[in-house]
Formats: structure tokens, C-alpha cells, sequence
């Protein structure tokens, strides 16, 4: 359930926005069938859509419901110090890779005795489930069992799905990021010190600039925005992660000196993270087990089904010695930088009779996870959590607005100027014109700080 400029309720008014493609034959437009559309199909439309009498009352009852006890679950989520919540019999797999439809024949969630939370909803009552308390948690298992669909549904749970969705009540903290490694992304003034230092080159990387990262680089600084925009829960998968930044072994740092090694392994962060900042981490692990050493928490996906393996991995630590846990000068990035808001493609002048008048640069929408403005475009496959073209059409919007009115801001001050434009005005603000197109849905102040800090 997105915002969106397609239906808004403001001042007691309901704004459905749509396009309608016109009947024409050949280059003329069929006004006859044209007519049908306007007075016949719209109107037939809202009074089956809009009218309160024309919807079936308990069909209405049940997607409010659905609303406040997702809202009620989330309130809890803070109370009961959880960064998640799955409740049994949520269908986390998909249909398939493309489609987001639950799969038929799946194997309903149920949660381990350990980690069990009973809630009780003020419409639905009582609902069990998994409470994935703040701090480290893995995901474990063997290829195939589930894993990466558990890590999914989570990371789509900072959302609220529709009825018969399957994940209904599968709730994240809203501030999750995904982070993964993502070769060849633009990094603008980024502070990756945390993990990565003394480079070779005596390069600076408190602000840290490039425009083809390696796999490491790229996830140190998808961190380090990550932890600017306000994340207060990072969700990894080790099969997305670049493997030197997650870990370096025994034989390895036997090998190569540690003065001779310029990253510093996540899991050399991970707890000070948690620790000291409050960060909490769910990590998909299958061949790593090295971070069994910091994690609070060990599930095992077993042919889908979740099992807490926590006290038989610790057990298994028993007599191996414990890798580096905890690198010195632990800080978090300080912000603070600029957004570049220039670009090869510039407004033109036009003449329109009267004089020269500049003309707005065009966006574009190029597929779900691409944009361009003017002849410049951006990339963004590689941000996981955007789940609607039309967050990227939005994405494309808000770009041109600051290039029009926020050019020289810190990329928070961006952010938070956006979002509290759309607060005020909508969404359709961020279009800057009298009219309000159909199509944008609002994305997260996450996905908002990632668009920017690859722009």
C-alpha cells in the first residue's frame, strides 16, 4: 500500500488521477467512442468506486481493520524492542522471480518456540508470530531453503501489503535499508573511513569520491549513506556482498598483514554498530561462519520452515578461536555533504513571440529502476526496497525540483525539504506546475537519500 497522485483524500475532498488513451482512427480521434469513455464508462467508474452504498460494507470493514492492526502491530514493534515481525501462516514466497503474487502450495511461516510473540490486535485478537529482537540476527541454512525469500519478505515489510498479499503481517522497521555490494556505482564525497583507510594512493576517504566503485567500496559507502539517511536496521545477504568486505580468515591474515589491508571487515563493525550506535543487523549467511561469534541470534531456514539454532551454534564455537571482533576508532559518518546538482543537460531557450523563455528539463521514466532529466540519466537496480515505477517517476520529479530550487543544499537538508513539500502540499508538488500528473507513488526518505547520493 503506496502513496500515490493516482487517488488522494485532502480537505474532505477524494482526486482520482488517470490517463485515458483516445480512440482514434488513423490521425482522427473517434469522437463517438471518445464519448462512451467520458459519459458512459468514467461515470459508471466512480459510482461503483467512490459511493460508500455501491461497496460491500464488510469488504470495506475489512481492509480498515487490516489498516489499524498493521498500525497497532508497529506501535508494538517499538514497545516490545523488535526490529520485525512474521506471523504464522504468512505466505512468503513468490510466484516467481516477476511477479509479486503469493506462490500456490507454499510452506506457511511458523515461527520457532523461542522466538515466538503473541500479539493481540484490536480487531484480529490474538496473532502469533516471530519477533526478531534489535540486534544481530542470522538467517542460516542450505541452498534453496529459504533464506533469501525470509530476507525478501522482510525487506518488503517496511511497507504494509493488501489483503491476500500472503505477507500482510510481515512488518519491518520502517528505516531498513538492504545493503548489498554494487560494482560500478558513482560515489560522490562519501566518508567510508569506517571500513576503508589507508589506501595506496593516499587517497582521502573521509570524502570519498568515484565514478566506477569496486564491489567493497560501493558497499562500505551504501553503508555510510545508509546510516545518514537515519537506518536503524541494515539487511544483508552474503550472496549480494562483496567478500572481502565481509570477512578476512585466518590463513588470509596470515598471509597479507593487516597493515598491509586497507578494509576493515564488516564483521569487525558489525557489534560496535549495535553497541554503540544502535544499529541492528539480519545477515543471510551460508558459507560464513564467522559471524556466528556476534550474533544474538542464529534462525535456520530448514526447507522453509524457521528453526532457532542459536544455542547449537554457540556450542559449536566452543574451543575455535574467535576472529576480530572489534576494530579501534569506531564513529558514525558525520553527513553533511553537498548535493552536485549540475549536469552536462541544461535548460533551453526557447523563443515564443515575446522573448526567450527557458524550458523545463524533461523527466523520463526508462523501466521500473531507471530515469532521466534532460539527457542525464541514473541508474538504480541496485536499490532494492523500490518496489513501483512510479517511485522512480517520483525520484526523476524530485531530482528536477531541487535543480530548480534546491541547488547547493546538503543532501539531508534535500531530503527533508521534499518530504516535508509533499507533507504540506502532495506529492504532486514535487512536479512544481499547476497540474499534478498520474503515476508518481512516494518513495521512502531512504530510497530519496540513495537517488540523490548516486546522482
Amino acid at each position: 500500500m503506496l502513496s500515490r497522485t493516482d487517488c488522494e483524500v485532502r480537505s474532505g475532498a477524494v482526486t482520482l488521477r488517470f490517463e485515458v488513451g483516445f480512440p482514434a482512427n488513423g490521425r482522427t480521434i473517434n469522437a463517438h467512442e471518445l464519448e462512451k469513455i467520458l459519459f458512459e464508462f468514467v461515470p459508471a467508474c466512480v459510482e461503483r468506486s467512490l459511493l460508500y452504498a455501491a461497496v460491500p460494507a464488510e469488504e470495506l470493514a475489512g481492509v480498515t481493520a487490516l489498516a489499524e492492526d498493521r498500525h497497532f502491530i508497529r506501535e508494538e514493534l517499538a514497545r516490545l524492542d523488535l526490529a520485525a515481525f512474521v506471523a504464522d501462516g504468512s505466505i512468503l514466497p513468490r510466484e516467481s522471480g516477476v511477479s509479486d503474487r503469493p506462490m500456490e502450495g507454499a510452506v506457511p511461516f511458523r515461527s520457532p518456540d523461542e522466538m515466538a510473540v503473541t500479539l493481540t490486535l484490536p480487531h484480529r485478537g490474538p496473532v502469533r508470530g516471530m519477533g526478531v529482537r534489535r540486534g544481530i540476527t542470522l538467517i542460516a541454512g542450505g541452498g534453496y531453503h529459504g533464506k533469501s525469500t525470509l530476507l525478501k519478505a522482510l525487506e518488503r515489510g517496511v511497507y504494509d501489503h493488501i489483503a491476500g498479499d500472503g505477507r500482510e503481517y510481515v512488518l519491518t522497521d520502517r528505516t531498513a535499508m538492504k545493503i548489498r555490494a554494487e560494482d560500478g556505482r558513482k560515489v560522490t564525497d562519501a566518508d567510508i573511513s569506517l571500513f576503508i583507510n589507508h589506501l595506496p594512493s593516499g587517497r582521502d576517504t573521509t570524502h570519498f569520491s568515484t565514478l566506477d566503485a569496486s564491489g567493497s567500496t560501493s558497499q562500505a559507502a551504501n553503508i555510510s549513506e545508509a546510516l545518514e539517511a537515519g537506518s536503524r536496521l541494515l539487511l544483508m545477504d552474503e550472496d549480494t556482498s562483496a567478500t572481502n568486505f565481509m570477512v578476512r580468515d585466518e590463513l588470509m591474515q596470515a598471509v597479507i598483514a593487516r597493515e598491509q589491508e586497507p578494509i576493515t571487515p564488516f564483521l569487525e563493525r558489525a557489534l560496535d554498530l549495535w553497541q554503540k550506535a544502535g544499529v541492528s543487523l539480519i545477515l543471510v549467511v551460508g558459507s560464513c561462519g564467522a559471524y556466528f561469534h556476534i550474533a544474538g541470534r542464529v534462525v535456520q531456514m530448514d526447507a522453509y520452515r524457521a528453526r532457532d539454532i542459536t544455542a547449537q551454534a554457540k556450542a559449536a564455537l566452543e574451543g575455535r578461536p574467535a576472529p576480530a571482533l572489534s576494530a579501534p576508532g569506531f564513529y558514525l559518518p558525520a553527513g553533511g555533504r553537498t548535493v552536485d546538482l549540475s549536469g552536462s543537460s541544461q535548460t533551453r531557450k526557447t523563443y515564443r513571440g515575446d522573448g526567450y523563455r527557458q524550458e523545463r528539463l524533461k523527466v523520463r521514466r526508462l523501466g521500473k529502476t531507471a530515469f532521466s532529466v534532460g539527457s542525464r540519466e541514473l541508474d538504480l537496480r541496485c536499490v532494492e526496497q523500490l518496489v513501483d515505477a512510479g517511485q522512480t517517476l517520483a525520484l526523476a520529479c524530485m531530482v528536477r525540483y531541487a535543480r530548480e530550487n534546491l541547488a547547493g543544499c546538503r543532501v539531508e537538508d534535500v531530503a527533508a525539504a521534499l518530504m516535508r513539500l509533499v507533507e504540506e502540499k502532495g506529492l504532486g508538488a514535487v512536479c512544481g506546475g499547476s497540474i499534478v500528473p498520474a503515476g508518481l507513488t512516494l518513495p521512502r526518505p531512504q530510497e530519496i537519500f540513495a537517488c540523490f547520493n548516486r546522482y
